[in-house]
């Protein structure tokens, strides 16, 4: 009896943590080969007939991309995509490829630019330069060079470089004020690719950090000390294929794409979110063959996301 007892309870718990996990819902912006919001219920309703690499969805419904490069745009660009549908070009890319475009609270775009010369910009809404300096990046792999830059409270810039193993914080002159060095500890030949992809400062000065081709998380402390980290051990399994986007929710839970989950096994998650106990909380999938480059959560079970998004 004891035995059916216990059965019943450990099943009891099993099923209770599937109905907690259910109870989580989200709206999200996705950027890749395929960009779209995709509603709660599982829906698409809004596409975008191009790749694009970051975006976001600001409060009053206008749509900001950075489009992949292609023949109309071989440096890449950034659009604006209206209420009304219609696209206003913010910025075509002088040279291999635009990173990342992060639309501030003054209104104003800072974007990367790779190529023989990687600069940081931070554009007016009429495309005027307001801020441009070099980065302090490898040259040779243009494509490896940075990704998701963004402005900070403070106004300085927060940049993720990726084969230089290194998020680097400037000032407006393009000064290094501060860096954060994500090779794993203990591996001073680098052979675990802890490229930094996305870097996002949250809390009391953290930086999460999405170490893409080595499959970790990352978050740091003020001083650079590696706080907590998220790799395949602590997940039901190889979940973590590439995680190049992430997001940090106002709960503290941490959203992340598996970039190349679409590839690998199109059945696996392409959203994982966890909260600090790294206990899967939500996991979004499609079972289709591309994955998400990266996303914007909109809402959460029908709210709204206060604030900017931490991504």
């Amino acid at each position: 009896m004891r035995k059916i007892l216990l059965l019943i309870a450990v099943a009891f718990q099993v099923v209770a943590v599937q109905v907690i996990a259910q109870e989580t819902t989200h709206r999200f912006l996705a950027c890749g080969a395929k960009t779209y919001i995709m509603e709660a219920d599982g829906t698409a309703s809004w596409t975008y007939p191009h790749s694009t690499r970051d975006g976001y969805v600001l409060d009053d419904g206008r749509i900001i991309l950075t489009l992949s490069k292609s023949r109309d745009y071989p440096g890449g660009s950034v659009i604006e995509i209206g209420t009304d549908g219609k696209e206003t070009l913010i910025w075509k890319g002088t040279q291999s490829e635009v990173n990342s475009t992060h639309p501030t609270a003054e209104g104003t775009f800072v974007i990367t630019e790779a190529g023989p010369n990687p600069r940081l910009l931070e554009l007016g809404r009429d495309g005027n330069i307001l801020v441009e300096f070099a980065l302090a990046c490898q040259k040779p792999n243009h494509h490896m060079q940075t990704r998701m830059a963004r402005k900070l409270a403070d106004g300085t810039y927060l940049a993720p470089h990726l084969l230089d193993f290194a998020v680097k914080q400037y000032d407006a002159k393009g000064n290094v004020l501060n860096e954060i060095d994500t090779t794993v500890d203990g591996d001073e030949k680098r052979s675990i690719h802890s490229w930094p992809f996305t870097a996002i400062r949250h809390g009391e000065g953290h930086t999460l950090v999405c170490c893409t081709n080595g499959n970790r998380v990352v978050d740091y402390d003020a001083a650079g000390k590696e706080v907590w980290q998220l790799t395949n051990d602590d997940l039901p399994g190889p979940w973590l294929q590439d995680p190049c986007g992430g997001q940090v929710l106002p709960s503290g839970n941490v959203v992340i794409t598996s970039y190349a989950g679409g590839s690998k096994d199109p059945k696996a998650p392409k959203l994982i979110e966890v909260n600090r106990k790294k206990q899967v909380v939500w996991t979004y999938s499609d079972g289709q063959p591309v994955g998400i480059h990266h996303f914007q959560i909109l809402d959460t079970n029908g709210q709204p996301i206060d604030g900017p998004a931490m991504k």
